[in-house]
């Protein structure tokens, strides 16, 4: 029994497809390990950045209260001396006005730090990595209609 050119063929088409399906297959398993990766890899820096940034946080909230007594201590012996030359009400103005103006300089400052700082950023660049090899992977040449069944 030999087969005819026309079964051969067809069987041919059926292995290329068959072929597609399982390199299909494989490229969808690679894809979603890839995106379970990312995902993985998002949670435990967004995880860490949160950890990181909590910490400072309660270092911070825990030495307040000293920075807050000792300074007013100082800007009440800063009035006392400066109220010889101004009188109560001079010296009190001005070491209001002076620390409402480094106080609004320093939280803008601050803001902006916190503006700028850059939270998951090896996940972004995992990804940016991760989207320029998917962009450069060949493109499968995209047959007739004709040639995939056979004809």
């Amino acid at each position: 029994m030999r087969a005819t050119a026309g079964e051969q063929m067809g069987l041919g088409t059926e292995q290329t497809e068959r072929g597609l399906a399982v390199l299909v297959g494989r490229l969808t398993d690679g894809f979603s390990k890839l995106v379970t990766q990312h995902l993985l890899l998002a949670r435990a820096e967004l995880m860490q950045d949160a950890r990181n940034m909590g910490l400072d946080v309660a270092l911070i909230a825990a030495f307040v209260p000293f920075v807050l007594v000792g300074y007013a201590f100082l800007c009440g012996a800063l009035a006392v001396v400066l109220a010889q030359w101004m009188g109560w009400a001079g010296a009190l103005a001005l070491v209001g006005a002076v620390n409402l103006v480094g106080g609004g300089l320093g939280i803008a400052r601050a803001a902006t730090r916190l503006k700028s700082r850059q939270v998951m950023d090896e996940t972004a660049a995992e990804l940016n990595r991760s989207v320029a090899v998917l962009a450069q992977a060949p493109r499968p040449a995209v047959l007739p209609p004709e040639a995939r069944h056979g004809r």
